[in-house]
């Protein structure tokens, strides 16, 4: 190869890689620039939408049929020893009643989780910027924890209703309860478990809580995918 050749050669890849280190350097001061740019405003509007966006889709997942009962996330058990000795009890020919019971649960809680929409919406349009920047910096469990510390109480006061009246339907209902109130002063179980009516109320909620944090974690994972221009930006800045 003649030297004037090679030379110029050398010269457009000295160019061209000076150029890609040069791209690299103004995206990296871009994303710098953007994470910069943002407002208080922005990144609460940000959170915000992408709440409610996560709240409305965990609320649709949920709240139909075998929205609990088939998602091994949230479906819920038979609680403390019950769990436990479900394996012998089916071995005695009771199988049919520990599944029915369990299937009485999860549809209750099926038929709790869509009267928590307004509740839900509420909390995330009442949300403050320092409870925007504390979820944005918070773990993995912030989102989870607001709804909790927000809505909890009242939400428990919609479910409980609902919830007794699909347990109702179950014979075995009033046989549990009397069991497990005798096993929780033995201290088999927890206080809290030995009511049927509020043990499924409590693990509705937290399916709740727990596919709400799912759904944020996508929308922070793939912020472009929502479609949304404030999303793309605070997500996309994060």
């Amino acid at each position: 190869m003649h030297r004037r050749q090679f030379n110029s050669i050398s010269t457009r890849a000295l160019a061209g890689s000076s150029m890609a280190s040069l791209l690299a350097l103004t995206h990296h001061h871009a994303l710098a620039l953007t994470l910069a740019d943002l407002t208080k405003g922005e990144a609460s509007q940000g959170l915000k939408l992408a709440l409610e966006k996560g709240a409305l889709a965990a609320v649709g997942n949920l709240g139909k049929l075998d929205g609990f009962l088939l998602n091994d996330k949230v479906r819920i058990p038979l609680p403390g020893f019950l769990e436990k000795a479900a394996g012998l009890l089916k071995t005695l020919g009771q199988g049919a009643k520990v599944d029915e019971l369990v299937t009485s649960m999860n549809r209750a809680a099926e038929a709790a989780v869509p009267q928590a929409r307004d509740l839900l919406v509420g909390a995330v349009k009442s949300m403050s910027v320092d409870d925007a920047k504390k979820i944005l910096s918070g773990g993995d469990n912030s989102v989870t924890t607001y709804f909790s510390d927000k809505t909890r109480a009242p939400l428990g006061s919609k479910f409980l209703p609902i919830v007794t009246k699909a347990i109702e339907k179950v014979g075995l209902a009033d046989k549990y309860n009397e069991i497990v109130g005798k096993a929780s002063d033995f201290g088999l179980m927890k206080k809290e478990d030995a009511n049927i009516q509020q043990y499924v109320t409590g693990k509705s909620l937290d399916g709740l809580y727990l596919m709400i944090g799912e759904e944020e974690k996508k929308i922070r994972q793939d912020p472009v995918g929502t479609g949304s221009a404030i999303l793309k930006k605070v997500f996309g800045a994060l």
